[in-house]
This record gives structure tokens, sequence and C-alpha cells, in this order.
């Protein structure tokens, strides 16, 4: 059974419509994504999905990064474990610190 953490509220999913995607490599596989993959949605406003998309392709952990829709989900059988995280202005994706 695949756990999901989704941490967007109802509002959050009306606006934050582009979800950049990636396999977790360090987190797959073991802990809470046992037997599957570890993914992981960053959820941000469409102004915003260039800046995220090279922020999450930078980090070395990440593999098979993409842009989805907000209605995208991982495929249950090979996803053990999927994360939603909101961009807001203060994410370093945008050059917060």
């Amino acid at each position: 059974m695949m756990i999901v953490n989704d941490q967007r509220t109802r509002e959050q999913r009306m606006t934050h419509t582009v979800l950049i995607t990636a396999t977790d490599k360090m987190l797959s596989g073991w802990g809470r994504a046992e037997g599957g993959n570890s993914k992981a949605a960053w959820c941000c406003l469409p102004k915003h999905a260039d800046a995220v998309f090279e922020w999450v392709s930078s980090r070395k952990e990440m593999k098979r990064v993409n842009e989805n829709k907000a209605s995208w989900r991982p495929a249950p059988a090979s996803t053990a474990h999927v994360s939603y995280y909101v961009v807001e202005d203060n994410h370093p994706a945008l050059g917060a610190r």
C-alpha cells in the first residue's frame, strides 16, 4: 500500500497547479518506501515552474525529474511513498534562504 504525505491545503490544490516530480534515489527501497520508490512532488504556481524544475534537477538525490499537472498520481505498482510539498514565496527554489 502506497503511503501518501500531502501537505497541500484545499486552496493550494487549486492554485499550485504545476507539480515538479522526481524519484528520490536516497530514500527509495527502505524505511517508509521499503519495496518501492520514494517519490516527491513540489507543487507550485505556474509562474514558478521553471525555477522549481531547475532547483529539483540540481539536487543529486533526485532522478527522473518531470513537470506534471496537479492531478498527477504516481503508479502504485512502483511507488511505496510519495510526499507533496508546497512551494511558497519563501522556498529555496525561489531564491529564499
